[in-house]
């Protein structure tokens, strides 16, 4: 049997109805997963759902539409997923927000404190929600998609960046507490990809040529770049691996 099969797994993976959380979806499922693609909107989960299936197989993916901003519309997705697919075995945690650029110093309350929640407090909730069921069958595998933001400073994207380093020991933490469970909990940090969530860092041509030049593979990411990574942690391949940040950035951080 392949180290990277997933048959048979289930799969909830959060911001997946495009960008990085799509192209993991439909990775997984290329694997043998079945998924469950949520973002707010149904029916473009509906449309992800579809496309795996009709690739895949029906009953490869389902769609759940669920806030990761409302702690009751998470509990639900993982009511629904486990009464449709059953125990989650592979959590992905991919959905995430930054409604503010400029210095830390200009940043509103509010405006803080949504990317402190959605991309720290609701990654705790799912991580919650996914481990009752993994720790009864010593086994599963949480993944939580970070940046190299998390790694150093910036002048434009600091919250969101403090919000990424958080996620960082969050992994460690439920990783020192669940390992004696089967349970391994890993981030993957992606570099620039092109994505509409980094559409902003990317659009303009000569700042992605600049940005490209100063990369050793001279290219920002594409989605799929980051979906192998989230293979490997999900599957068997990543057995003993757990509290570990991944780095895929095309060697931006060297």
């Amino acid at each position: 049997m392949s180290l990277f099969d997933l048959t048979g797994k289930v799969a909830i993976v959060t911001g997946s109805s495009k960008g990085i959380g799509k192209a993991i979806a439909e990775e997984l499922a290329a694997q043998g997963a079945r998924v469950v693609i949520s973002s707010r909107k149904q029916e473009v989960c509906d449309e992800v759902a579809a496309a795996i299936n009709a690739e895949h197989g029906e009953g490869s993916a389902i769609a759940i539409a669920a806030s990761i901003s409302d702690k009751a519309q998470l509990a639900d997705l993982f009511a629904r997923s486990r009464e449709q697919l059953g125990p989650v075995d592979i959590l992905v945690c991919n959905a995430a927000t930054n409604p503010y650029y400029g210095s830390m110093d200009g940043i509103e309350d509010d405006q803080f404190r949504k990317v402190l929640d959605n991309n720290i407090l609701s990654n705790h909730w799912l991580i919650q929600l996914a481990l009752p069921d993994m720790r009864e069958r010593k086994d599963g595998a949480i993944i939580v998609i970070s940046s190299i933001g998390g790694l150093r400073g910036s002048p434009t994207i600091g919250a969101y960046n403090v919000s990424k380093a958080a996620d960082f020991q969050l992994v460690r933490n439920y990783a020192v507490e669940n390992g004696q469970h089967g349970v391994r909990v890993n981030a993957i940090a992606p570099g620039l990809v092109k994505t509409d969530f980094a559409r902003a860092l990317w659009e303009n041509p000569k700042a992605l040529e600049m940005t490209e030049a100063r990369l050793p593979m001279r290219r920002i990411g594409e989605p799929r770049d980051i979906a192998g990574a989230a293979v490997y942690l999900a599957s068997p391949a990543a057995k003993w691996t757990t509290g570990q940040m991944v780095v895929v950035d095309g060697g931006a951080t060297i």
